[in-house]
């Protein structure tokens, strides 16, 4: 009898699901906007930066140092000015986001042995775009550097030793080409889950309210228990949807790898379930209408958006929202899903977060089925 109290009101919520399509197609193409978004706009890779030139010089050199800007994909030569004035009118008009000036002189330093300068300008009105290409500039002009004294070396019969003393190989893990995406791919899979849950979870209880259909469901043999699973587990099997329909067009859109097997993936992922749900049905305790539920929902949603590492890192902010932070189950799971997908880790080596995400679930939970349980009562 228990079995088959539950599937009816399992039944019943699919079936509510289904009549309302357009919730439904909501339910399903807002990831992939999310991920489209998060994935081609939201992105910290600067590329293709519009650059204004003023060569002085014209010389065999300067085209030289040109060559080494236009090989790498940070910048796009954009512009070929003949004054100063001229890039400051394309930098003010936001035309061009930096400057190279090269000296008039700049070919008889390079083949003498003097040092030869030459001046980079930037457009700091945006700090990403600013910190990004001064970096990419400085190395650019480096590697160039290097290449400009190995020559002059070789023409003094020196040998490659010469050169420098200390030689820095670098290598990057995981994520050789650092690409963004996939830090925001993994993220978008942790905001879909518990935006999805908590809102949905939220507005299907407190709409029984407003409808006056959940004093029908009292006065049935449906315990509350039973009442409660009935009404989170459709959500839940919709959230495992997203989930997989993200992670499938993460990796076929953005190359975004699945190094950890995908049964502990869906695993975490449906711990984490347990928190959004429990959160979603606690909100239904305090809310009167779908309206106010969903506004509470958000108002959960920003905090643990912004506190739990998505956009930003959690160890650069001050040290009160790193406490604040430590009560955000969304934190644990990002570090969770984007070690899976990205590092290939095991269970051992996120022993710690998996822990906290299991008792916040389950404390959510019970909380919120202790306060609905009074209030169906």
């Amino acid at each position: 009898m228990v079995n088959i109290r539950l599937q009816s009101i399992i039944r019943k919520e699919f079936i509510q699901i289904i009549r309302d399509p357009r919730t439904l197609m909501l339910v399903i193409l807002i990831p992939i906007m999310q991920l489209l978004m998060m994935g081609y706009a939201a992105t910290t890779d600067v590329r293709n930066v519009p650059l204004a030139i003023f060569d002085q010089d014209r010389g065999m050199e300067a085209r030289a140092l040109l060559d080494a800007y236009r090989a790498a994909d940070y910048f796009h030569l954009a512009y070929d000015v003949d004054s100063l004035d001229e890039i400051l009118s394309l930098i003010d008009r936001g035309d061009a986001k930096a400057g190279l000036i090269i000296p008039p002189d700049y070919n008889q330093q390079i083949a003498g042995k003097g040092t030869a300068q030459i001046a980079f300008v930037l457009d700091g009105s945006d700090p990403t775009i600013a910190a990004t290409s001064l970096s990419a500039a400085q190395l650019i002009a480096q590697a160039h550097a290097t290449e400009v004294m190995a020559e002059r070396l070789a023409r003094t019969g020196q040998g490659a030793a010469a050169l420098t003393p200390l030689e820095v190989r670098t290598q990057v893990w995981y994520n050789p080409d650092m690409l963004s995406s996939y830090f925001m791919v993994p993220g978008v899979i942790g905001m879909i889950l518990y935006s999805i849950t908590s809102i949905l979870t939220a507005t299907a209880v407190v709409r029984e309210r407003e409808r006056g259909t959940i004093e029908q469901l009292i006065v049935t043999p449906i315990r509350s228990w039973e009442l409660i699973v009935g009404k989170i587990l459709p959500y839940a099997v919709l959230a495992l949807i997203n989930t997989v329909e993200v992670l499938a067009l993460g990796s076929w859109l953005f190359g975004v790898p699945i190094r950890s097997g995908l049964g502990l993936v869906m695993l975490t992922s449906g711990l984490f379930l347990l928190t959004g749900l429990g959160i979603g049905l606690l909100v239904s305790t305090v809310a009167n209408t779908q309206q106010e539920a969903t506004l509470i929902s958000f108002t959960t949603l920003l905090p643990s958006i912004f506190l739990s590492g998505f956009f930003f890192p959690v160890e650069a902010m001050p040290r009160v929202l790193q406490w604040i932070a430590v009560v955000i189950p969304l934190k644990y799971y990002l570090t969770i899903i984007r070690s899976l997908l990205i590092k290939g880790v095991g269970v051992d080596s996120l022993y710690t977060e998996i822990l906290a995400l299991a008792i916040f679930g389950v404390s959510f939970i019970l909380l919120a089925a202790m306060r609905l349980q009074k209030r169906l009562d």
